[in-house]
């Protein structure tokens, strides 16, 4: 097999069996697996390759000092329907509002009146990182720890707090769409390595270690085309395919996200292994993956800028013991 082909067998068009999957992504999975490499007590996986240096280089890509925001509003009019997990929209409600001041609610107050808010929401309803806590390959997390570190009172080990710190470097747009000449990828499109490849030759990015990709699939652009999310939140979806494996281990990506609610193609390309991605290289490799971006401003401002580089920095919220977080990723150009 060719690190380009997710079947059974190079120049064959037969789809694998569930049993072929399993053994390629257990071959993939223990292939690019990084446990021990920045020592046992990691719990940063490849944000590790954002190095000083890589930093220092990184802001060298601020120029002109325009700003894009990368996240979706958290409200009611989000993408998730409850299809995935129960998942639903933030819940936004007010605790004291204009309402209570005029009832006097805060007249013990001198001069001062105030405003206050609340909202409950699934960490991972919205533009989101997944923490390395969050999925598990064989009974096991990032760096071999076991269920027994996630509770209900949170994750032990891996939780999102630990990498608080950690997510600011030099971020590269791979417009996916943009490189085919169509307006976005189709449900079941996949993404491959030397798709990827190409992308980045096309758009003249040299692409480092420790770099942030994005990849830009314009499912979002679909979205606001037909004026309505359908089953964006867990229905099939263009992504990355198996083989782009490969080109995130052998590039030492930091992180990865996309436009899409899971990041790899759906449905995957490999019968009986549910997002194979997520186990290669997120519990595997240690690679941070972000979903539901909105990357079409981004898309316009490199073509504005001409370049697809730019600083990048999308820090979690450091909720204690949480398996994913929401956040405002912003380029910086």
């Amino acid at each position: 097999m060719t690190e380009t082909e997710p079947r059974a067998a190079a120049g064959t068009d037969r789809t694998m069996t569930e049993e072929e999957s399993i053994a390629l992504v257990d071959d993939l999975c223990l292939r690019y697996r990084n446990w021990g490499r920045w020592g046992d007590d990691d719990q940063r996986g490849t944000l590790n390759f954002i190095t000083p240096e890589a930093l220092v280089h990184a802001a060298t890509m601020i120029r002109t000092g325009r700003v894009v925001s990368c996240g979706l509003p958290f409200d009611s009019d989000g993408p998730q329907s409850g299809g995935f997990g129960g998942r639903t929209n933030p819940v936004h409600s007010m605790l004291q509002d204009g309402g209570d001041i005029a009832l006097g609610a805060q007249d013990g107050l001198a001069l001062l009146r105030y405003t206050d808010d609340a909202v409950t929401m699934p960490l991972q309803c919205g533009t989101q990182w997944d923490a390395l806590a969050h999925i598990f390959y064989r009974g096991q997390m990032y760096n071999g720890h076991g269920l027994e570190h996630v509770t209900s009172t949170g994750a032990s080990i891996n939780g999102i707090e630990n990498i608080a710190d950690a997510v600011a470097g030099r971020g590269v747009l791979l417009d996916v769409p943009l490189h085919r000449g169509v307006d976005w990828l189709s449900p079941g499109d996949s993404i491959g390595s030397s798709e990827l490849t190409a992308c980045a030759e096309a758009q003249g990015v040299e692409i480092r270690s420790g770099d942030i990709v994005l990849v830009r699939t314009g499912q979002i652009a679909q979205v606001r085309a037909r004026g309505a999310w359908g089953d964006y939140d867990s229905g099939p979806a263009p992504g990355l395919g198996l083989s782009a494996a490969h080109w995130f281990a052998g590039h030492e990506i930091s992180a990865l996200a996309t436009d899409t609610w899971g990041a790899e193609v759906l449905p995957n390309e490999t019968p009986g292994v549910f997002q194979p991605l997520h186990l290669i290289l997120l519990v595997n490799a240690g690679m941070t993956f972000g979903e539901i971006f909105d990357l079409e401003a981004l898309s316009e401002a490199c073509r504005d800028e001409g370049r697809y580089e730019f600083f990048f920095t999308a820090p979690p919220l450091p909720i204690t013991g949480a398996v994913g977080s929401p956040i405002n990723p912003l380029a910086i150009f």
